[in-house]
Formats: structure tokens, C-alpha cells, sequence
């Protein structure tokens, strides 16, 4: 199936959908009486059907056909919205992905018991009254969106359809018409004021409007018990109007994006996500040709050398402009990855029989698409440790002077050239005391042996480690933790956790923004070279002969009154060549753990194109991928977080010693 392939267009269409779906229904679940998520969820489902029903996705369109008539009954105010009915079209809604891929009859009739619910959801909801119709009318103004025509809406087709309704007097409004050199054809920059009179019912016009209400101005206000005048300005005289302000109560004012004035239709362009990754790769190619050419403009001499160095300059320019729009073009922002959670938060209260509400800040913080994708099942894992272990019940929470609910609170920020994302909440923190114990009764401490709270609070992702009393079907079994430890040191990240009994934990992930292209530092150990990420680069020391000598078999150093492990690189790798005379010691750095790494020469920074190992070597920790060097050869790249376990491992063993 291609990106041109019109069932692959609306199957990412029916994902967006989907989503826009769900995240109405979990602010329904909060406002059951909120007509504007109503109209959402319905117009989400109807849609669906539709689209689903002319690309062939029948079982999709037919199953869906019942939840958009259960929310067409509760549009239509004949029956009320209820939490029961909200939980069962979430269900519904995950059933209709699968449909989007699977129509086996297993799966097909899977949904029955679904429907079942949804007909006992909807039997039990009872009745309500239905609005009754205004007996005198309406006075509605709209503006379709600029694109609307582009788009194949026809407004006259959308008045002719008010006219339909009743007596309608209709007002063209031009004030926001541009000059004519400023005038574009396809746009519409027209507005209506329509006094629409008659028993008609407010459902019936918004109906009219259903399929671009999202992106439209609508206000609507029902007329008034006396007989109104003429509007002033009809038919010929017609002068402009500015737009009326939008009804408070009404949400149909507001523009669906909160942005502003949406965007003109052409200012984005959809593009999937493999052309991107296949325009890196080549941004990347690029940038280690011209890495090549600089290093011949630099050994060569002449006059000739001179424009050659020139235009190298310029390719360097160049490339790294582009670059740096390609990395721009990567980035999305993480609210597309924090809107997964509350799906995630909703189920978790349910299933835990807890009160949790989750915030979120810095949603338009951006990362890389790959970095994006990695790290959602590791916040899964937290959220889930958060809202299960970490958050008390309503009945603990009262007794400790909480509030009932508790808080799960999602941020994110960028610091330089890392994305710094918490997860904070209010529970009852980590006890240390339990977590000594459980490594004690694991032998990872000796009984009475001295940790401090930070070496105590990373225990937790060790591997089966798990301070639960019980095993639930959320967690408890400790294997989790270490799996989002290696999951985002494998990202070339850090993670850190706070925790205050009674008050609650935080988890702090620092996360590079990237992984296609680093700022490293090309150092020499022997004949090989090797690249160190530049962000875990804290400074660079001379190790003199005599130091050197002085250190052998201690390998720690003494830097600013702090003692300082340190490997020679020479030896981790088993370098037969005999050691420069003046070796250098690159101190690195990831949160407070630092180690020294020896080596016989600092070459200096290099723009680095990570490219992944080969199968053969992907098992070699220590690495984190490969680069190619200007004059062509592969210079590995060191992988910080296993260097910095294996130097605190050494640390531990000489402290042993001592």
C-alpha cells in the first residue's frame, strides 16, 4: 500500500479521527452536559462511518453506525450523556482500530458484547426532555473558514439549506473582504447574518453546518418575543457588518484552534515519515562529503587550493543550513505524545478505583520524531508505577490530610540541547526503609552496609527488584524499571528520581533532542579514533608521565578536592601501542556521576552522522554507533551511560579494596 493509495489516506485520516474521538469523550467524561464535545464526538463518529463506508471498510462503518446513533440521540437531547455511556464508546473506539486492520471474524465479533454494552448503557440512561423548537426563530451569523471553497464547500449550498428551514432574510457581510490586488479567487472572505424565522430548533442548524464546524465562526442567537424590524441594510443597501461577538454561552464562537485564524490549507503539507528519515540519511551523506572535501582544501597549497578552500567553506555553510532545517522538520511536539496518557490516566483510576487527575505543562516543547516514538512505552511504564504504586486511595489520602483526588503531573522543557520531561505526583513517595530491606533480602546490599539515598533510589531499576507487597496486573513484578533505565540510556539519556515520603516522587528523564546528527569530539587512542557525544563532555585535564606512573593500579584522580575515577581507553580496548607521552583525560559527565576517559590525543569537535552497528556488533555495549570520518574511515562512538557504569563499578571495587 502506497502514501498515494487513497485506503492509506484514510486509514491516517481515520487514526486522527479516532484520536480527536477519544480525547472528546475523556473531557466528556468531565462535562457530561457540554454540548460543543457532543457535537465533536458525533460529527468524529459520523465522519468515520461515512469515510469508512465509501473506501470499503464496511465492518468499520456498520459497527460504528450504533455508537453514532447512541450520541445522535444524546445530541438530539432525547437521551442524557452518562460516564457508563463514555466508557463504552472509549471501548467502542479502540475496537474500531482494530477494524481499521483487521476484519477477521474473531475480531468482527468482538464487538458484539461492545454493542451490548453500549444497548444497556443506553437503556439505562433513561430519557430526557426534548428541546422544545423556537417558536420565532433565530438570528445566526457565520464565516466559513478562508479555504472552505479549495475545499469543496459551497456556501450557497450551506443557505439554501437555512432557507429550507424557514423565512430567511440573509445579509452579505464584506467588511473583511481584502483589496482587490490582495484578492484571491479560491478564498472566501464573506460572512452571512441569516434572521432564519419559524419553530426551528437549534440541532437543525447546527446540523446544516456539521461538517465544517470545526473550522468556522457561528454564532446563534435565538430571537427575541417581540416582532423585530427589518434588519438594517438588506437586499440592496446591504452595507458591512462587522462580525457580531461571539455568544459567551455558545462554544460555536470560538475558532476550533485555539491558534487564532486557522492557517490557510496550503501552508502544511502532509508527509510521511519515511520520506523524512530518507532525507536524513541523505543530509547526512551530505555532511560527511563535505567533511571530505574540507580535509583535501585544508591539506592542499596554491592558488587553486584557495578557491577549493572557498567553495568548501561555502558547501559547509550550506550544508549545515540545511541541517538545521532538517532537524527543524523532525521535530513534534510532545503534546502528541502526552495526549496518549490520558486515555492511559483514565483507565488506571478505573481499574485502581483511585481519583487521578493528570496535568500536563510545556506540550510545545519539541523533540525528534525517533526520540518521540522511543520513549512513549518507558513514560507508559512510569505513569503507570505513579498512579499504582506512588498515588494513595481516596480513603488513605483523607486520612492524610489530602485531597481525594490525586495529582499525576506530566511536564517538559528544553535545556540546551536536552529535553528535560518530569513525572511528578502526590502519593505517598518511595520508602526508602522497604527499599533497603528488599536489596538487603536480594543481596545487593550487605546488612547494615552505608547507601545513600540516591544509590538507594536507583535499586529501583535493577532488574526484578520491586519493593510491592503485591503483584497486580499493572505492576509489582520488577520488570519494568530497568527496562525504561536501559530504554532511555539507549537514547543517550538520564534518568534520576526524587522522592519525600508522604509528599510524593518525581522522575526526571533528560532526554538529547536528537539522535541523526551530534556535536562530538573526535579523540585518538592508540590508531583508532573515537567519538564522545560533546554533551557529556565536562572538561579535558593533561595526564603527565609521572602521574600516569604515579596512578597505576588506583586510577583515580584528584580534581577540585573531589576524587575522580578514571579508565584508560587503551587498555578497554587492548591497544598494543605504546601510550603518547603526553596523554589527556576527557572527564564526562551525566547528571552528579562523572569518570575520566585517557586518551593519547584530543583531535577536536565533529559534526557526527550516527549511523547504527552492524548486527555483528550491536551486542557491544560500550558503543553506541559509528560514524564516517573526512578521509573516510569509521570512527566508533562511545557510549556514555556504559562508560559511566563501568567506571563506577571500578570506583566501587577500589573502595572495596581500600
Amino acid at each position: 500500500m502506497s502514501a498515494n493509495d487513497p485506503a492509506a489516506a484514510f486509514l491516517t485520516e481515520a487514526n486522527e479521527l479516532l484520536d480527536q474521538v477519544e480525547q472528546a469523550l475523556l473531557d466528556l467524561d468531565f462535562a457530561l452536559d457540554d454540548r460543543d464535545l457532543i457535537d465533536a464526538v458525533f460529527r468524529g463518529l459520523h465522519t468515520l462511518k461515512g469515510s469508512g463506508a465509501m473506501f470499503g471498510f464496511d465492518q468499520l462503518a456498520g459497527f460504528t453506525h450504533h455508537c453514532e446513533s447512541a450520541f445522535d440521540r444524546v445530541r438530539k437531547q432525547l437521551s442524557p450523556a452518562t460516564r457508563e455511556l463514555v466508557a463504552v464508546v472509549l471501548a467502542a473506539q479502540d475496537h474500531m482500530r482494530r477494524l481499521l486492520g483487521d476484519t477477521s471474524a474473531e475480531t468482527v465479533a468482538a464487538g458484539d458484547a461492545i454493542l451490548e454494552r453500549l444497548r444497556a448503557a443506553m437503556e439505562t440512561s433513561g430519557t430526557c426532555e426534548p428541546a422544545l423548537p423556537s417558536s420565532r426563530g433565530w438570528q445566526l451569523t457565520f464565516r466559513l473558514p478562508p479555504e472552505a471553497m479549495a475545499n469543496g464547500t459551497n456556501p450557497l449550498v450551506l443557505l439554501d439549506e437555512l432557507r429550507a428551514l424557514g423565512e430567511a432574510q440573509v445579509v452579505a457581510l464584506t467588511d473583511q473582504v481584502p483589496p482587490l490586488g490582495e484578492l484571491v479567487p479560491t478564498e472566501c472572505h464573506i460572512g452571512w447574518s441569516v434572521e432564519l424565522r419559524g419553530d426551528i430548533g437549534r440541532d437543525a442548524i447546527e446540523d446544516v453546518f456539521i461538517f465544517v464546524m470545526d473550522d468556522m465562526e457561528l454564532t446563534l442567537e435565538e430571537l427575541g418575543a417581540l416582532p423585530t424590524e427589518d434588519p438594517p441594510g438588506t437586499d440592496d443597501e446591504a452595507p458591512d457588518r462587522a462580525p457580531p461577538a461571539s455568544d459567551p454561552g455558545s462554544a460555536r464562537g470560538r475558532p476550533a484552534n485555539d491558534g487564532g485564524v486557522p492557517g490557510k490549507a496550503s501552508d502544511t503539507v502532509r508527509v510521511p515519515a519515511e520520506r523524512l528519515d530518507l532525507l536524513m540519511d541523505r543530509v547526512g551523506e551530505l555532511v560527511i562529503v563535505q567533511s571530505r572535501l574540507s580535509q583535501l582544501a585544508q591539506a592542499g597549497a596554491g592558488a587553486a587550493n584557495q578557491t577549493l578552500h572557498a567553495i568548501s567553506e561555502d558547501i559547509e555553510r550550506l550544508a549545515g543550513e540545511l541541517r538545521d532545517t532538517m532537524m527543524v522538520l523532525r521535530m513534534v511536539p510532545v503534546a502528541t505524545l502526552f495526549g496518549r496518557f490520558r486515555r492511559l490516566v483514565h483507565d488506571l483510576a478505573r481499574d485502581t478505583g483511585k481519583t487521578i487527575e493528570l496535568s500536563t505543562e510545556g506540550e510545545t516543547t519539541e523533540v525528534d520524531k525517533t526520540v518521540m516514538e522511543r520513549l512513549a512505552d518507558p513514560l507508559i511504564h512510569l505513569i503507570r508505577n505513579s498512579c499504582d504504586h506512588g498515588l494513595e486511595t481516596p480513603a488513605e489520602r483523607s486520612a492524610a490530610g489530602k485531597p481525594p483526588a490525586g495529582q499525576v503531573r506530566l511536564s517538559a522543557r528544553q535545556a540546551g540541547g536536552e529535553v528535560i520531561i518530569e513525572i511528578r505526583d502526590d502519593g505517598r513517595g518511595i520508602a526508602l526503609e522497604r527499599v533497603r530491606a528488599r536489596a538487603e533480602a536480594q543481596g545487593l546490599l550487605q546488612p547494615g552496609q552505608a547507601a545513600s539515598e540516591h544509590e538507594l533510589l536507583q535499586l529501583i531499576f535493577h532488574p526484578g527488584f520491586s519493593t510491592a507487597q503485591q503483584v497486580t496486573s499493572l505492576s509489582g513484578r520488577g520488570v519494568g524499571m530497568d527496562v525504561v533505565k536501559r530504554t532511555i540510556e539507549s537514547l543517550r539519556g538520564t534518568i534520576d528520581v526524587a522522592s519525600t515520603p508522604g509528599l510524593g516522587s518525581t522522575i526526571s528523564l533528560r532526554i538529547p533532542l536528537t539522535l541523526a546528527i551530534i556535536d562530538g569530539l573526535l579523540v585518538r587512542v592508540g590508531t583508532a579514533r573515537y567519538v564522545i557525544p560533546l554533551s557529556a563532555v565536562e572538561e579535558c585535564i593533561e595526564l603527565s608521565t609521572e602521574e600516569d606512573q604515579r596512578s597505576r593500579g588506583r586510577s583515580l584522580i584528584t580534581l577540585r578536592d573531589q576524587l575522580v575515577p578514571f579508565m584508560r581507553l587503551r587498555e578497554l580496548f587492548s591497544s598494543d601501542i605504546n601510550p603518547d607521552t603526553h596523554q589527556k583525560i576527557v572527564i564526562i559527565s551525566t547528571g552528579s556521576d562523572r569518570v575520566g576517559l585517557v586518551v593519547d590525543q584530543i583531535i577536536g569537535s565533529h559534526q557526527t552522522v550516527i549511523k547504527p552497528m552492524s548486527p555483528v556488533h550491536c551486542d557491544v555495549a560500550i558503543f553506541a554507533g559509528a560514524t564516517i570520518l573526512g578521509d573516510g574511515n569509521v570512527a566508533l562512538i562511545l557510549d556514555v551511560a556504559q562508560l559511566l557504569s563501568l567506571g563506577q563499578q571500578q570506583e566501587e571495587r577500589l573502595r572495596a579494596v581500600a
